[in-house]
């Protein structure tokens, strides 16, 4: 297994290689191993209260995890209070692991946050559930629950 440092170098790797505009990206594998390594990582879900009440949610201590909703259910609106709301869970020198569905919606959330300042922003590749497979189901593609790692179902 990679160690931290390891692990970070590649996600900025991958970030410059993919010109991102935020730190850079860790698999799920990588997230869980930076967040069981490294106490000062937090893992921030920007799914929706509904996503993580009625589809599940990751399984890791208390104090790494915190729920930041990009945007909000019903409708889709994106959350205006989002960096507010941010600001009260991590400082901005904190490492941030930023997690959704499907990985979009943490790649704004990673943007909008390095805009204001969050300097250590990664983005989860694949999401909680991952990619649809060919019968548009979820979770079995990709993703932190295909992967395996610690997660509760509703």
């Amino acid at each position: 297994m990679a160690t931290s440092s390891e692990i970070l170098t590649t996600a900025k790797q991958r970030g410059q290689t993919d010109q991102l505009p935020y730190a850079g990206a860790v698999t799920p594998g990588e997230a869980f191993a930076l967040l069981e390594a490294e106490p000062a990582v937090m893992l921030v879900d920007v799914r929706t209260n509904a996503e993580r009440d009625w589809v599940g949610r990751v399984a890791i201590q208390n104090a790494q995890h915190a729920a930041v909703q990009w945007s909000q259910y019903p409708g889709g609106v994106q959350n205006p209070d989002f960096l507010a709301q941010l600001a009260q869970i991590a400082e901005k020198g904190t490492p941030l692991l930023f997690l959704c569905r499907s990985g979009v919606r943490s790649q704004h959330a990673a943007k909008l946050a390095t805009e204001h300042g969050y300097n250590n922003c990664f983005n989860i590749l694949e999401g909680f559930e991952g990619d649809k497979d060919d019968k548009g189901h979820r979770k079995n593609i990709n993703g932190w629950c295909k992967a395996g790692l610690p997660w509760m179902g509703a």
